[in-house]
């Protein structure tokens, strides 16, 4: 079982650490400071793990160059919310903005949980269910809707395929300017 995996790209190597989980599928993730995760079912060969991140590679440069050239002095990292009437509060706009977006986009979802989360600002289950991350509290509200909206895009499609973003694009035309304002704040 690999432990690490390197991308030798021009004059840069840039080590791609594999972390074996209880996950089914295999998923990638880069931190602000540029370093590159594997996330990996428990029993993938290494062969399986290579062929992943080699055809993943152009992505992995693209997203790690974007995230390592912003400066970290203009990224904003944003503390955990610890207190009741701030929980309260960022779940009931966080509804209000699911509801509103859902009508609007006609799709349906199940629960919505908030936590504090590390590494997204959002997630949708293949069920439905919706998580957001309790530090949205901290960002203006156009950055929520566009979490908001991009989390019931999945619910038509599960992946972030052209048509997804078409979808997260009928409903926000302005979402790449979104996204990049969201890149401002860390949740590390």
């Amino acid at each position: 079982m690999i432990k690490e995996y390197v991308i030798c790209e021009a004059e840069e190597t840039i080590p791609v650490e594999i972390v074996y989980t209880r996950r089914k599928s295999l998923g990638l993730q880069i931190k602000s400071d540029g370093r590159v995760y594997a996330r990996v079912p428990e029993r993938t060969s290494d062969e399986v793990i290579r062929y992943f991140i080699e055809k993943h590679t152009a992505w992995i440069l693209r997203k790690r160059s974007r995230l390592v050239n912003v400066p970290q002095a203009s990224v904003t990292r944003l503390p955990e919310v610890t207190s009741e009437a701030g929980k309260r509060q960022i779940r009931r706009l966080v509804t209000q903005r699911v509801a509103y977006y859902a009508g609007m986009m006609g799709v349906a979802y199940g629960r919505i949980s908030m936590r504090n989360q590390r590494t997204r600002w959002g997630s949708c289950s293949s069920d439905g269910n919706l998580n957001f991350n309790c530090r949205l509290l901290f960002v203006p509200p156009e950055l929520v809707d566009y979490v908001v909206v991009h989390e019931l895009a999945h619910r038509r499609h599960m992946n972030h395929s052209p048509e997804f973003w078409q979808e997260v694009e009928r409903y926000l035309p302005d979402y790449r300017e979104r996204r990049e304002k969201l890149r401002q704040y860390g949740i590390e």
